[in-house]
């Protein structure tokens, strides 16, 4: 089981969801991916919950925490580990992005921010204190990628390279294109660019994917506890995917690999 104890700089390390009903969320995704939920009764903590995989405590693979401002629609969000975050927010604002959550401390556990790239998706940084991320990556049930669907990928490529000094490789496919987002050679991260089968209304957005052994059965399970099918179960070269929403309206991914994101 790959555990995790820490992250190198650039590289996505934590996930977690806004929603309007976190009790909702958690029976949800309980049921879905057997993640326990523990709530910190510490106020300062404001409701943010930490779900394990059943039998593996201390292995946080994800979160889940109150809607923050008004308007904020329910959803996923990745966090890139920074060594500064306050420096991270200063290139994201001389890159054109938009700072939603200035850098702020989480009690003892580390330093975030939140910003929008420059064709709006949401991203967060994260620099780590005694908090350094999942525990648990790319075992079913837990974290394992994280994709950009946009429409300019030349722009993209020229913020992520500012910000988090992403590098970048492209490549045809099918009507489309994918591009690797990449950090001393590893890919860490994905981009799919948008083409004319996206609904035009659709606006730049990161998805957040989570390994599982059944793809099918994943999807079936969604619809049965309340959520929704986007894409239906669909096979590409490393795996069998599928994009689904939760019943509060939070997007997410599935993917069972047969190979390595």
């Amino acid at each position: 089981m790959p555990q995790m104890s820490s992250y190198d700089p650039g590289v996505p390390n934590w996930v977690d969801l806004a929603t309007p009903d976190i009790a909702a969320s958690s029976n949800f995704y309980g049921e879905l991916f057997g993640w326990q939920a523990n709530s910190s009764p510490d106020p300062q903590y404001g409701g943010y919950t930490m779900f394990t995989l059943a039998g593996t405590e201390g292995n946080e693979v994800a979160a889940a925490m109150p809607i923050m401002m008004e308007g904020q629609p329910p959803a996923w969000t990745t966090y890139v580990n920074v060594l500064d975050v306050d420096a991270t927010v200063k290139a994201v604002q001389a890159a054109g992005g938009q700072v939603f959550m200035e850098p702020m401390d989480v009690p003892e556990q580390g330093r975030m921010a939140v910003f929008a790239d420059t064709r709006g998706a949401v991203i967060a940084a994260w620099q780590a204190y005694d908090f350094k991320g999942a525990g648990i990556v790319n075992e079913p049930g837990s974290y394992c990628w994280s994709e950009l669907n946009c429409r300019d990928i030349d722009a993209a490529k020229a913020f992520y390279a500012d910000v988090f000094g992403w590098e970048s490789s492209t490549a045809e496919f099918g009507s489309t294109t994918y591009t690797e987002f990449k950090v001393g050679g590893n890919s860490i991260a994905g981009m799919m660019q948008m083409d004319e089968n996206w609904p035009a209304d659709v606006p730049s957005h990161w998805m957040v994917y989570f390994a599982v052994a059944d793809t099918d059965a994943i999807v079936a399970k969604t619809t049965e506890l309340g959520g929704s099918v986007a894409v239906p179960p669909t096979d590409i070269p490393i795996g069998r995917f599928s994009v689904l929403s939760d019943p509060q309206g939070a997007h997410f991914a599935v993917i069972a690999l047969t190979g390595t994101m």
